[in-house]
Order: C-alpha cells, then sequence, then structure tokens
C-alpha cells in the first residue's frame, strides 16, 4: 500500500481491503473535517469502487458526517464540489492498474498537504454524538468549465476525437464539447468498458489515432479512469508530450494575462523559456500535485501544473489537476498559439520511465546517487530525488514514486542527447539497485 499526499493506494483484496479504507475514512472524518461537517465523494468506474464507496459512505457516517454522493464522477467534479462543503473523498486509483484502488482526500478544496497527512496519521478515533445523512449530488461543474472557456477564449468549432477509456468522464466529456460548440467523434465512452489501459499515457491509444487520421480532426483527448489527466492527440495521429500539453495550457493562460506560475521540477524547459520569455515569473516545487498546489498558494501564482502529467491547474478555477480544464483550451485556442508552442517544445527531448524497484530499497538508492551525483556535477537539487542540472539544456530527475513501487527517471536535453544521457542514468540506476538486492 502506498500513503502520500496523493492519497491511500494499493492494490484491492491484497494490501488494499474494506478494513483500511475504513480505518482511513474514519482518521479523515476525525482529523480534517472540523466544521460543517460535509463531505462531498465520487469514484471512478473500478470494479470494487462501488463496494470501496459504500464502505467509505458508512465509515463517514458513522463519524456523524453529512455525505454528499456524486456517484461515479471525475476527480476535478469532485474537487469543484468540495469548495462549497468542508471536504471531499474520491474513491480512485487515477491512472494506476484495474486491480488497484484508493482514496484521495480534498481539504479546502484542495488535496491534503505532507504535514496534513502527518497529523492526520496520528490522529486517534473519536466516537461521534450522532450519526450524518447521505444524499445524493448534481454537479454544475460541466456549465462552469464552458462559461469560463467562453469568458477567456475564442469558441471557434474544432472536429475532435474523444476517449474517455471506459473512466469517469465518460458521459461527462460529450456534455462538455456540445456546450463549447465542438464536432466530436468517441471511442470507450461506455462506463467500465474499454479496450485500453486505465493510463492513457501508457498505451498507444490506436483506435483515438486511427480515428483522429479516418476522420480528419484536429485534435483528439484520451482521459484516464477518473478523468483529472488528458493526453492530447495531434491531428497525424501524434501523441504530444505532457509537457508540450502543459506548455500549451500556460501560454494560454499567459495570452489572457496571468503572470506568475508554478511548476514541478520535472517540467520542460521549455516552459521556463516561454514564461521567461513573456517577462513573467516561474517557481518550481516537488512533483505531485498537492505539492505545486501547496507552491502555488504560498506564491500566489495565478497557475502551474506538473509536466509529467500535463496537470493543468488554475487554482481560481480548481486546485487540481483538470484534464477536462485542459482539453477544454487546447480546443479553444488559436492555432498560431499552439504551433508557437509545439516548435519550441520541439527544441527538446524528454524521456520518462519508471523502473520497478523494491521499495524498502528506495532511500539507500537515492542516498548512494546522491553522493555519485554531487562529485561528478555543481548542481544537484534535492527538493524532490535528485535533479541534476548538467547546462541550461540538459537535467535530470531520479525520485522514488508516491503512488507505486517503482523509481521514476525523467531526462531532458536537446533531441540528439536525450537518448545517450537516459542510457548513462538507466545504467546507473540498475547497477545499484543490483548492488543493493
Amino acid at each position: 500500500m502506498k500513503i502520500s499526499v496523493s492519497g491511500v493506494r494499493g492494490i484491492y483484496g491484497s494490501d488494499l481491503n474494506l478494513k483500511s479504507v475504513g480505518k482511513f475514512s474514519r482518521i479523515f472524518a476525525c482529523s480534517a473535517i472540523k466544521s460543517g461537517r460535509k463531505c462531498v465523494i465520487g469514484r471512478d468506474t473500478r470494479p470494487s469502487g462501488r463496494i470501496l464507496a459504500q464502505t467509505v459512505i458508512a465509515a463517514l457516517l458513522e463519524q456523524g458526517i453529512d455525505v454528499y454522493d456524486l456517484g461515479i464522477a471525475p476527480t476535478p467534479m469532485v474537487f469543484r464540489e468540495a469548495r462549497k462543503f468542508d471536504a471531499g473523498l474520491i474513491i480512485t486509483a487515477s491512472h494506476n492498474p484495474m486491480d488497484w484502488n484508493g482514496i484521495k482526500f480534498i481539504i479546502d478544496g484542495r488535496g491534503i498537504f505532507e504535514n496534513e497527512l502527518d497529523l492526520m496519521l496520528k490522529e486517534s478515533l473519536s466516537v461521534a454524538d450522532n450519526f450524518g445523512t447521505s444524499s445524493n449530488l448534481v454537479s454544475n461543474y460541466i456549465n462552469e468549465v464552458s462559461d469560463l472557456i467562453a469568458h477567456t477564449q475564442s469558441t471557434e468549432s474544432m472536429r475532435l476525437g474523444l476517449d474517455p477509456g471506459g473512466g469517469a468522464a465518460c458521459k461527462y466529456v460529450d456534455q462538455l464539447f456540445k456546450k463549447l460548440g465542438h464536432k466530436f467523434f468517441d471511442v470507450n465512452n461506455v462506463y467500465g468498458i474499454s479496450s485500453r489501459d486505465p493510463d492513457p499515457a501508457a498505451t498507444n491509444l490506436d483506435e483515438l489515432r486511427m480515428m483522429v487520421i479516418k476522420n480528419q480532426l484536429d485534435f483528439g483527448f484520451a482521459f484516464d479512469l477518473d478523468g483529472d489527466r488528458v493526453v492530447v492527440i495531434d491531428n497525424m495521429g501524434k501523441k504530444l508530450n505532457p509537457d508540450v500539453t502543459l506548455l500549451i495550457c500556460l501560454a494560454s493562460a499567459v495570452s489572457i494575462g496571468l503572470k506568475k506560475f508554478v511548476t514541478s521540477i520535472d517540467t520542460s524547459i521549455s516552459v521556463e523559456k516561454y514564461i521567461r520569455k513573456h517577462s513573467c515569473s516561474l517557481f518550481y516545487s516537488k512533483v505531485g500535485e498537492a505539492n505545486v498546489v501547496n507552491k502555488i498558494l504560498e506564491v500566489g501564482a495565478d497557475a502551474g501544473g506538473e509536466g509529467s502529467s500535463a496537470g493543468f491547474i488554475m487554482p481560481r478555477f480548481n486546485m487540481c489537476r483538470d484534464g477536462f480544464l485542459a482539453s477544454a483550451i487546447i480546443s479553444s485556442l488559436d492555432k498560431k498559439l499552439i504551433d508557437e508552442c509545439l516548435w519550441l517544445a520541439s527544441q527538446y527531448t524528454q524521456i520518462r520511465s519508471k523502473l520497478p524497484m523494491d521499495s524498502a530499497l528506495h532511500s539507500k538508492i537515492m542516498d548512494r546517487l546522491t553522493d555519485s551525483f554531487k562529485k561528478e556535477f555543481s548542481e544537484v537539487l534535492t527538493i524532490d530525488g535528485i535533479k541534476v542540472v548538467i547546462d541550461e539544456d540538459s537535467w535530470v530527475l531520479i525520485r522514488p514514486s508516491n503512488t507505486e513501487h517503482v523509481i521514476r527517471i525523467s531526462v531532458e536535453s536537446k533531441p540528439e542527447n536525450a537518448h545517450s544521457l537516459y542510457k548513462q542514468v538507466n545504467e546507473k540506476v540498475m547497477l545499484l539497485y543490483d548492488q543493493l538486492r
């Protein structure tokens, strides 16, 4: 089981079970829901989602919490609705495989921070005086996304392909793009039925790509199982790098006058260069949605995101990565702006991978790597894993995952250098792992 600011995740029936889900729900209720005792919940379409939702609701009611149930709902919708309540819980494992599940925690319309997680895990359970009540909730989120786009972007009609992956984005994406006035084709748009993996970044999206090419569409959008991540397909059927997706969204934010931004430490150099070119300010955070949001609030930023997940965040609208908002922005932008971003991004190559490694060895591996890199390079950052800045166009980041039993490697450089740089780093990490096993 993985416990982090991204929530609690595990393989259902193995390291994650109803008892643990009930326990974490009760702890969250005791520690985090302080005032009106109201919590909104939603879930994705995993087979275990229904019974986990029932367990969560029962645990919250037992603790005197009034529950407002969205049923199957995209994560950004739950975050948006949670602003009206005291807290939120989402039953999801996001982009993890189907046998995984978990819960995400929302406080004050945002994900839980590290210090809050630490306090929550130390909380003692108490007994409530009264049981809470449960009711269903209908969200106005889709209308709110559409209204935001109508006020900030052009609304020229595009031809689009949609792939919700059988997840929580099903049906809702149709509603959004109808309201935005776009024509679209779709695939995998039935709850729980999909021809691909939950993570659109980890599969070739062949059906969506062929649909885009065959029908001469402008873009294709593929969502993960809870709808907070989006992968973009261009009109030639090619996947856009997630950093490019984030760059386009941030460029849109610059175009409407926003000036201050935060991105995670693993985000492309192209984003920094675009923001600096337009006389805007940029701050870096640790990887992870909650860490980006924390930094956004700390510095008072207008927008931000994670390059690795294409996770665009506009805090005045939603304090989470929002695949619906990102896809709506991209589908409503001037093509000259998109082309400018695509050209800038093409000057760099990012390679991201994950190496399955026993979590018990992560700390030792990172310590050894830190010592080694500090002897080789002058600029080594350790705010999140190890980031080595090699020159103005090249960097390497190695960090243990918060959500999986893997170590993540990210590399960026000029196209002619990136693959050889990645090979060197990958071999170094694997050699250390073999020595420590």
